[in-house]
């Protein structure tokens, strides 16, 4: 099991963010396949508790489902990214049929009052983090976030207290850290998170979203 992104894969696939270069101390926080109440109130009422951000990559069946929770998301400073419409695996599909499902969900963010940072580009993470070549090349204009640290807190068979050790010693100054605000990883979540932040917290790290980069120029 790997909770470290494996060193080779970065190198496979340079044009996905990985891990974000950071001077200071730190750790970009990312929440997967919400918005699920209970599960993201968690994580919402957790983040201001430490008063930090971070960035939830939305299914966008599921804003549509919980408009209220997706908008709190908003209200309190996080930054929300692309899941596509409904959690699809970019192997099993072909292009067209994926990138429709991406502009799906991108279409239901904005009409829930999601506005990305002018001039920046939108942000996609790929579900399961499977995602072809010809995919990668037809989302051009978005930012597509992978991770340096998978905390695998959806595994149910993953021991909490593992998944705490592990992901702690996993991560690293500029980490992007993957856990899930569903109800899957909820048992885990709720015991790693709060105790994970508050390790890093003192030892002087801050937690912040994935900063907005600018719109590349077309290059066919």
């Amino acid at each position: 099991m790997f909770f470290r992104t494996p060193f080779f894969l970065p190198l496979v696939y340079p044009g996905l963010t990985w891990r974000i270069p950071a001077q200071e101390k730190k750790i970009y926080l990312t929440f997967d396949d919400g918005p699920v109440p209970g599960p993201t109130e968690f994580v919402l009422d957790t983040l201001k508790s430490f008063q930090s951000q971070a960035t939830f990559f939305c299914i966008g069946d599921n804003v549509r489902k919980h408009p209220s929770v997706f908008k709190r998301i908003i209200q309190e400073g996080h930054a929300a990214g692309n899941h596509t419409f409904n959690h699809v695996k970019g192997w099993s599909h072909p292009v067209e049929y994926y990138v429709k499902n991406v502009l799906q969900c991108e279409q239901q963010l904005k009409d829930t009052g999601y506005q990305p940072p002018v001039a920046s580009r939108p942000l996609f993470r790929p579900p399961y983090g499977r995602i072809t070549l010809r995919q990668i090349k037809a989302l051009h204009p978005y930012n597509i976030i992978m991770w340096d640290v998978l905390t695998s807190d959806y595994n149910q068979r993953l021991n909490a207290e593992k998944c705490l050790r592990e992901s702690i010693r996993a991560t690293r100054t500029g980490s992007v850290v993957v856990f899930h605000d569903s109800v899957k990883a909820e048992k885990n979540m709720t015991y790693v998170l709060p105790r994970y932040m508050e390790h890093f917290l003192k030892e002087g790290f801050t937690f912040d979203v994935i900063p907005a980069s600018p719109v590349p120029s077309f290059k066919p």
